[in-house]
């Protein structure tokens, strides 16, 4: 069995797959957009790893790909796009929305960071990216991975000589852990001495020990010109790389192939990771991640604010047994679920609180069971006995805790209920992600005046910016959904739901409404949505969104197809007194009422979600994205 599973984005022809397969590591996943670099990766990877060709993981496009639909694994490999931050190029960085958002796509690595919680990450770039932007680009990178993400971070400028190979090729390592917390103790290994030299390399008497750093383009300059990298002097003739010389550089084993054109195999190795830094890098990492696993296992981790509300929830329902019914300003109501069952997707234990006195505690999966009484629900051994095996509801459940409930009409087993807690940061309905983009053609300005735009940098700069737009005689008309599946749910709503929230979406954008509620209405009130969608009456446009808002809530994810039915029964809210409170679909009408008039519009980060910009495509049109997200007031 493999050590450990990994993917490999932005795989070029596979540098990091060659050094991670080295070290005991299985691929379940790779990406890679050139045709050419696919078919090298394709031609020496199929043998080693024939899964992801027989099971289509190998992807052409990664900002296709729903980061749920990722196999699980361990670590994220990825030399992610160098070209915005390279001292050769326009030096736009995250801003470079003139190449399609060619800068943009290290949010991709985001995405599947928080969707799938890796235990680390190995990320590879220019030395130039540590410096661009006065250091904004570097920190914006940290700042999401550490605080956004809950990764550590590591990083070192490592040159290929560093660690064997006979190049110079700096390079920026960042490495990371997921809630590596006080086990913070990762360093990068000391440099190690060549394993041989350009001499070696060119069966020759070679003038330089250690080569130039390899390069795509720009080749054919004099030996003596400052530029010239792929010239040496070799028995005292001059002599240029070739790819063959190029692969032992970079560490790639003789039997590798190029099923290319010369050129193409020097420009696949230009953009390549040295092989052996990799290695050597990548085997100190696994040490560290296996060693972080040991010592989790013997640790009490903290749990997250969803955790411990999920527990509080189990604890009071199992005291009270029972769950009062809020109406839409959260008061609770004389009417109420009886609760004879507790438990939750994630528990292998469920509690039956039928019975006046006691709790039965049994296990879902064996014929453990024991009784303890009522009145020692709050005895630390159960409490400890529950907090070890309660876990937070993954980002792919609707339901977080699980009923069996009664009221004097009926009985209904195995009901379940989403968690909203008012402990700390108000909650949100839909999170922010690349799923949840909204795309917006612009007509009317100058293409020239993008950087006009994209450099507003107030602190209410996407406001400004759309305001910008307007002012320069720019329109927005929403053009699609990012992503197709978003748009089919929306769809499933209502036919005209998708254009809808565009609608609801810019309106918010442009006047900063405080409620779903005052944001309909301002729409409604300009008059637009009401032409393009052949219906103008406020009252029907309320009663769509008040479903859509109860479908987000019980029903789909932005990212994956939905077949249409609730995934939840209804929703519990822990408010901030402490005091729990429940709506039921027994009660559509309060629970519609509620959303309605609590949720707002919210404004995620706009580096991480990519959108806020006006981005060029190469026919000069212009688009502008916006990005939806909800929370509650």
């Amino acid at each position: 069995m493999a050590k450990f599973k990994f993917i490999d984005l932005f795989a070029g022809i596979g540098g990091f797959h060659l050094a991670m397969h080295a070290l005991g590591g299985e691929c379940v996943f790779a990406s890679e957009v050139d045709a050419p670099a696919r078919k090298t990766y394709t031609h020496n990877f199929q043998k080693i790893s024939p899964h992801l060709f027989e099971n289509d993981l190998f992807n052409s496009d990664i900002r296709t790909v729903l980061p749920e639909d990722i196999p699980d694994f361990d670590m994220l490999c990825a030399g992610f796009p160098c070209q915005p931050f390279s001292q050769a190029g326009h030096k736009r960085g995250f801003n470079d929305s003139h190449k399609s958002e060619r800068g943009n796509l290290f949010f991709n690595i985001v995405d599947i960071l928080a969707a799938k919680k890796p235990q680390a990450f190995f990320l590879e770039n220019v030395r130039g990216i540590v410096n661009h932007d006065k250091g904004k680009t570097f920190r914006v990178i940290r700042e999401i991975l550490e605080e956004e993400l809950g990764y550590s971070f590591y990083f070192k400028i490592v040159k290929a000589s560093d660690y064997g190979l006979p190049q110079l090729r700096p390079r920026a390592f960042m490495i990371g852990f997921r809630d590596e917390g006080c086990l913070k103790s990762f360093h990068f290994p000391e440099s190690q001495p060549l394993k041989f030299t350009m001499s070696d390399v060119w069966k020759g008497e070679c003038s330089r020990e250690i080569g130039f750093t390899l390069r795509v383009g720009g080749r054919g300059s004099p030996i003596d010109d400052r530029r010239n990298w792929d010239s040496y002097l070799v028995d005292n003739k001059v002599k240029r790389l070739s790819h063959h010389e190029a692969k032992k550089m970079q560490g790639f084993p003789d039997e590798f192939e190029f099923p290319v054109a010369a050129t193409q195999a020097m420009k696949q190795l230009g953009n390549s990771v040295a092989v052996d830094a990799v290695q050597v890098c990548g085997d100190a990492l696994i040490t560290h991640m296996l060693s972080l696993q040991t010592r989790e296992k013997s640790m009490k981790k903290t749990k997250n604010k969803g955790e411990w509300t999920e527990f509080l929830i189990f604890i009071i329902l199992l005291k009270d047994r029972k769950l009062s019914l809020a109406d839409k300003d959260l008061n609770p109501t004389s009417n109420f679920l009886t609760v004879s069952k507790v438990t939750t997707h994630n528990l292998d234990y469920e509690c039956d609180i039928s019975q006046a006195d006691t709790i039965r505690i049994s296990s879902k999966t064996s014929t453990e069971e024991k009784t303890v009484k009522t009145a020692d629900v709050v005895d630390s051994t159960l409490i400890n006995n529950l907090v070890d095996k309660i876990k937070g509801g993954t980002s792919s459940q609707k339901a977080d805790i699980v009923l069996d409930i009664s009221t004097d009409q009926f009985f209904k087993q195995q009901e379940g209920f989403g968690i909203k807690s008012y402990l700390g940061s108000k909650p949100t309905l839909l999170n922010a992600s690349g799923n949840t983009n909204f795309i917006y053609r612009v007509t009317g300005i100058d293409p020239d005046c993008i950087d006009e735009v994209n450099n507003i940098d107030s602190s209410s700069k996407l406001k400004s910016r759309v305001a910008k737009i307007q002012a320069l005689g720019g329109q927005l008309t929403f053009e699609k959904t990012e992503k197709e599946t978003l748009n089919y749910n929306l769809k499933l709503v209502d036919s005209f739901m998708p254009v809808i929230v565009a609608y609801m979406l810019h309106q918010f954008h442009v006047n900063r409404s405080a409620t779903i509620e005052e944001n309909l209405i301002a729409v409604h009130q300009a008059g637009d949505l009401n032409k393009e969608i052949g219906y103008g009456e406020l009252d029907v446009l309320i009663i769509k969104v008040k479903k859509l808002l109860v479908n987000i809530l019980l029903g789909f994810f932005p990212g994956k197809k939905w077949d249409g039915y609730y995934n939840a029964n209804g929703m519990i809210v822990m408010k901030g007194n402490g005091q729990q409170v429940g709506f039921s679909l027994l009660d559509q009408r309060a629970l519609e009422n509620y959303l309605f008039e609590h949720i707002r519009f919210d404004t995620p980060s706009m580096t991480r979600h990519r959108y806020g910009s006006l981005i060029r495509e190469n026919d000069n049109s212009l688009y502008f994205k916006l990005n939806l997200q909800l929370r509650f007031l």
